[in-house]
């Protein structure tokens, strides 16, 4: 379910989509890298203005699932212009920083990325661009990362599938918007 938070700023509506907090997991594997599967928490938010604040942590993970080390952190911003051209930008924990631009998907909640700009520190890993899908499919936030290097041409590296993290806040609202008419025995409801 896609919920509109009623202070979400009017040009963000078709982003509402991403709010929240997601967790999940994914595969990374890149040339020069070691292949891993990985954990994720990534967080929507917004404070009212025009733009989404982004934050995302991912780490790998061993065969049974347990965290061994960080893999990747970023943070950033996200915009929507009204001919629904998006607008990322992105600091990375090696000491990238990109813009992203692209758009989203007619009549779907999909949005196609690619990096326009980006610049980094001299110790950072090689890069020379890159592109991301994101999509909201059957509840879940699905993302899949494509990167370039000097050596090596854009190929997907990582992907994800991210499921919505409930709070108690979250259980305590939907409780409140709950029918009063609902049977007591709650078998009813579903007859």
């Amino acid at each position: 379910m896609i919920e509109i938070p009623s202070d979400l700023h009017k040009d963000l509506v078709p982003l509402a989509f991403l709010l929240g907090n997601w967790a999940g997991a994914g595969v990374h594997d890149f040339p020069g890298a070691q292949k891993c599967n990985f954990g994720q928490e990534v967080s929507f938010s917004h404070d009212g203005r025009d733009f989404l604040e982004y934050h995302s942590h991912t780490w790998v993970l061993d065969e049974d699932g347990n965290k061994v080390r960080p893999l990747e952190s970023e943070s950033g911003f996200w915009r929507i212009r009204p001919d629904r051209k998006i607008e990322v930008t992105t600091t990375r924990d090696d000491g990238t920083v990109e813009i992203w631009y692209g758009e989203m998907a007619d009549q779907k909640p999909q949005i196609d990325l690619a990096t326009e700009t980006m610049a980094r520190l001299p110790d950072s890993l090689p890069y020379s661009g890159g592109k991301r899908l994101y999509g909201y499919v059957k509840g879940d936030l699905m993302w899949v990362g494509e990167k370039q290097t000097p050596e090596v041409e854009l190929r997907p590296y990582m992907s994800a599938q991210l499921k919505k993290v409930v709070t108690p806040e979250d259980v305590e609202r939907w409780a409140k918007a709950l029918p009063d008419d609902m049977p007591d025995d709650g078998i009813a409801f579903f007859k």
